[in-house]
């Protein structure tokens, strides 16, 4: 069985940070590996020295992105080697993998190598059109591989719509419809996001999503300092990137100060939000 999302982050309502790694081996703008696992492992640093829940580790700077049928073994071979290096900086913080585009056998495999502990999957359940090509619904094949390796263990984050992405194929379908299909395809928790990288989800589109099932829901982008005591008592978790970049960039180097800054903005919010349970 998985580890339950409530059990696998030590406070309520965790704030997960992005680390997003260096290009992949032949991407444009690879360097080294070295350079990849000491940049992402200084992040990490930041990350844990200011108090954030959890982190994620994502290959965004692959753009354009391919296909998991289209790369080669070194995406897997060096997302492993960068998310053991964080992974044991991080220690008992909780580590997660996304690899894009749709490589979600490739993050159970390489979360189970690197010692890692969840996983963020983009189409899950009902196809639809990315801008880097057709996304297949892929639960099925995830859940039996995820088995077949002996990675039962590690729960699977599932985005309910994925950001950057042309949702037509779905238009009759509401997002309330999608999140209930989520459980039913053993997704462990639910990530909703706004259209493109950095912006929020509608508000209603949370509140539909809450309602429509009970799995964990984690807002996917647009959290910042300025927002999540408004967004708090709306989602069970944070997924964060642009905020804790420089100029609020995502392919920009983490700022420790925004960083701060967010981790101050939780603290705050969930104090808020136990005294307001306590009085109730």
């Amino acid at each position: 069985m998985p580890i339950k999302y409530e059990t696998l982050f030590e406070k309520p309502k965790p704030l997960i940070a992005m680390i997003h790694t260096g290009p992949c081996p032949g991407v444009p703008g690879f360097l080294c590996m070295e350079s990849a696992v000491e940049r992402a492992a200084a992040e990490a640093e930041v990350y844990l020295r200011a108090g954030v829940d959890g982190i994620l580790i994502e290959n965004m700077h692959d753009f354009p992105c391919v296909h998991e049928r289209e790369m080669g073994p070194e995406i897997a071979a060096y997302m492993t080697r960068v998310a053991y290096a964080v992974k044991r900086r991080a220690r008992y913080t909780p580590v997660g993998l996304h690899v894009l585009f749709q490589a979600n056998k490739t993050a159970l495999a390489v979360a189970q190598a690197a010692g890692c502990d969840f996983i963020r999957v983009e189409g899950w359940t009902h196809a639809h059109v990315a801008d880097k090509g057709m996304a297949e619904a892929s639960a099925g094949q995830v859940i039996r591989y995820r088995n077949q390796i002996g990675a039962n263990g590690i729960p699977i984050f599932a985005d309910v719509k994925k950001k950057h992405a042309s949702h037509a194929l779905t238009g009759d379908l509401k997002v309330a419809d999608i999140a209930k299909g989520l459980s039913l395809h053993q997704a462990d928790a639910v990530i909703v996001s706004g259209v493109h990288t950095g912006e929020p989800p509608a508000v209603k589109d949370l509140n539909a999503v809450a309602e429509a099932t009970d799995l964990p829901l984690l807002l996917g982008s647009g959290t910042r300092p300025d927002n999540v005591s408004d967004l708090y008592p709306l989602v069970d978790g944070f997924i964060v990137g642009s905020a804790l970049k420089e100029n609020g960039a995502w392919d920009a180097p983490v700022c420790d100060r925004r960083v701060e800054r967010l981790v101050a903005a939780v603290e705050q919010a969930r104090t808020v939000h136990g005294a307001e349970i306590m009085q109730n």
